[in-house]
């Protein structure tokens, strides 16, 4: 049974011996908004060197991938497009595996209309969407749906609304009509606030229409057999490191990976404590449970 192990210097080397794949979340993990976490370039540029291959794998739907690069660029990160997987990308490239060939009902950000776009898939409802008085007025004449719509995807939408969550949940009475979401993230990880995450937006929309989404993102094992299928890695000798057990870890344990939870974002210690404990008593919390853990991925400079 996996019990959330400190990382120390033994581990910290074994780890690194028996790994030849590092898949890495971003926000809380390698960074957090625009300021990097402590020696984490510096982690993830060093087992380049060292011959490991790197991958980012994050949920966070609101950048294309050459957005990624770019900001990793910028904040010293050695990384180009393939080394990104976001559920942006994921969403576009399973719309394509289906031949999608009608309108896509899109709530969600400039991030994936943009990839969209790249691949050529028609969509519509970006950008803020809002009630003009009150719903109970009668005032939903105006509402018309367009009749090519053939999937409704749900990402992170700061314009979330009303009228967005009516016309996703309209689209969605028709059977034939994909539900696609990108993630189910609770929040994202902030101080002093709490920043609701995409996994508000989904459910609004799951509950509004009685259907429950696809997911893109993490803990889903399309993540990880995305990667699999294109560059042919080793579930046994590959690595997810993330601050989310109940998406990174989780994803990581279902696919067989080895798993290490850091600190620096939405678990806490407090967190992984009562995590380790209550699954012990309830075995479907188990996934949940990281193999290794560590205060932040820069604990492992030292070893490389």
């Amino acid at each position: 049974m996996r019990q959330a192990v400190p990382l120390d210097c033994e581990k910290a080397k074994a780890l690194l011996q028996s790994t030849d794949t590092f898949l890495f979340d971003c926000d809380g993990v390698l960074w957090n908004g625009g300021d990097v976490i402590k020696d984490a370039n510096a982690v993830v540029n060093k087992l380049q060197e060292l011959g490991k291959k790197v991958f980012l794998v994050t949920n966070n739907s609101t950048k294309t991938r050459d957005e990624y690069v770019a900001k990793c660029a910028k904040l010293g990160f050695n990384c180009n497009e393939p080394q990104v997987i976001s559920t942006s990308y994921l969403t576009v490239q399973y719309l394509k595996s289906l031949h999608f060939d009608k309108k896509v009902y899109l709530v969600g950000s400039s991030g994936l209309s943009r990839e969209m776009d790249a691949a050529g898939i028609r969509h519509l409802g970006e950008g803020p969407d809002v009630m003009e008085g009150n719903v109970f007025d009668g005032r939903l004449d105006h509402i018309r749906l367009d009749p090519e719509v053939g999937a409704v995807v749900v990402g992170f939408d700061s314009h979330i609304s009303f009228n967005k969550i009516l016309k996703a949940s309209s689209y969605l009475k028709n059977p034939d009509v994909l539900f696609i979401a990108t993630n189910r993230d609770e929040r994202f990880p902030m101080e002093h606030i709490v920043c609701p995450g995409t996994g508000t937006m989904v459910t609004a929309v799951a509950v509004a229409s009685g259907r429950e989404p696809t997911i893109m993102g993490k803990p889903s094992r399309e993540v990880f057999e995305a990667l699999r299928r294109q560059h042919g890695l080793d579930p046994a000798r590959t690595v997810m490191v993330g601050d989310n057990c109940k998406t990174d870890i989780t994803m990581g344990n279902v696919c067989g990976l080895r798993t290490l939870a850091v600190l620096t974002g939405v678990t806490t210690r407090a967190d992984l404590e009562r995590l380790v404990a209550d699954s012990a008593a309830d075995g479907a919390l188990a996934p949940q449970v990281p193999e290794l853990v560590a205060p932040q991925i820069g604990d492992l400079l030292p070893f490389l």
